[in-house]
């Protein structure tokens, strides 16, 4: 009998819990079956799960087909309805050893019981399963899952539930483990990253949860968080990106927008100035820190001008490394209900706001020229320095380590050194 195969689509956390999904499935004895972890983010996201499924089922017939994840978790319906599936699970049943107990392939198939989805919105902790990294360069750790938040565009909470958070001492006790495994570098995911704390005893900020870390763990050598809310930053991450070498030069904000009336329309927590405002303050607490930046494009009522001031928002921010969104309504939102705009204008203002964003991390990659920067490599020719910026080597190099060298060059996507 093979192993299960597993896909997964989406976000770094979700690749995350691919991993941990890896070791129950392995621990239940689980084979010849596909994983399929989807992402339900855009309704691109779900067509992709879709013709992912289809695709593996021809490429392994016989297989037991599982499909999990956010898009499994909002549309179980739609994925129990295709003939490869043979069964759907949610996001917290498949965190849950129980769950993977009862899948034992052949007899998964012939089961009528085929969707395992319950009301994530009951949801109070965080799963308990936690694994010690992934890859061998970069280990990341969830410590935060669900949002309290309700963006009239995003279908992501009713994917993953409300906040809930995963306590300070067994974060910092698996970091320790990390540290004590070899990995270099720590990444904290999670799905609104800044609102962890508040369900918590005493309410703990982010700040105090990296600090914290930066503290107990003395031997980590660098510590970097994903996307964060920058309306939440709190007293003490402020303090951190000022007087912390090993908290990482890097932030990816959740700005979305760069114009107040879609801002609110999107119901948003800021406003323009508020993200401008922001990115000034680290920048003079942090000379040299870099941005990256979530930008939605084409959104519902969007006019020529709002747009214009999402575009002026990455030279306003200073904003490095784009992710850039082409509006995608999603059933069940109230965006969905919105006036919506044409799909050529959508596409047109992604493509200048992708143009935009090229411009600004040439610009980056060839002030970096002549530096020297500390890397961590990732692969044999592959690394990141400090500021997340992608690095090629004219050599092989050791997997997993900090290197200082000169930056020699870019070639327009990539430093070279």
């Amino acid at each position: 009998m093979k192993p299960p195969v597993f896909a997964t689509l989406g976000c770094r956390l979700n690749a995350y819990e691919t991993e941990a999904m890896k070791e129950l499935s392995a621990a239940a004895g689980l084979e010849n079956a596909v994983v399929v972890n989807t992402c339900a983010v855009t309704a691109e996201a779900v067509r992709k799960a879709k013709q992912e499924i289809r695709r593996l089922a021809r490429e392994n017939p016989g297989a037991a087909i599982i499909v999990t994840g956010c898009a499994a978790q909002t549309e179980p319906a739609t994925f129990a309805a295709m003939p490869e599936v043979a069964r759907v699970i949610g996001n917290h049943e498949k965190m849950q050893a129980a769950t993977w107990a009862g899948l034992k392939a052949p007899d998964l198939i012939g089961q009528t019981e085929r969707v395992q989805v319950d009301d994530i919105m009951s949801v109070r902790e965080t799963a308990g399963h936690l694994i010690d990294g992934f890859g061998r360069h970069r280990a990341y750790v969830q410590v935060q899952n669900g949002c309290d938040h309700r963006c009239t565009f995003c279908i992501i909470p009713y994917g993953r539930g409300n906040s809930r958070s995963v306590p300070a001492g067994v974060v910092v006790e698996q970091i320790k483990r990390l540290v004590d495994k070899g990995f270099n570098e720590v990444v904290l995911t999670g799905v609104d990253l800044t609102s962890w704390g508040a369900d918590l005893p005493a309410a703990p900020r982010l700040g105090d949860l990296v600090m914290r870390i930066l503290r107990l763990v003395p031997d980590l050598p660098r510590l970097r968080i994903s996307s964060i809310d920058s309306i939440e930053a709190d007293e003490n991450l402020m303090q951190a990106i000022a007087t912390e070498p090993r908290l990482m030069p890097h932030l990816h904000l959740s700005l979305q927008a760069g114009d107040d009336m879609i801002l609110k329309r999107m119901k948003r927590r800021h406003l323009r100035d508020d993200a401008i405002r922001f990115c000034h303050e680290a920048r003079a607490l942090r000379p040299g820190i870099l941005f990256g930046a979530d930008i939605i494009a084409g959104f519902p009522t969007e006019t020529e001008a709002m747009f214009e001031n999402s575009l002026k928002l990455v030279e306003d921010c200073g904003l490095t490394f784009l992710h850039v969104f082409p509006f995608s309504a999603r059933k069940g939102t109230p965006a969905a209900r919105m006036p919506q705009l044409q799909g050529p204008v959508v596409k047109d203002r992604a493509a200048r706001l992708r143009a935009a964003g090229a411009a600004r991390l040439t610009a980056h990659l060839a002030s970096e020229v002549g530096q020297s920067r500390v890397i961590l490599t990732e692969g044999p020719r592959l690394g990141r320095t400090e500021h997340f910026t992608e690095v090629t080597f004219d050599r092989d190099m050791p997997e997993g380590t900090l290197l200082t060298l000169p930056i020699l060059g870019h070639n327009g996507t990539r430093l070279l050194a």
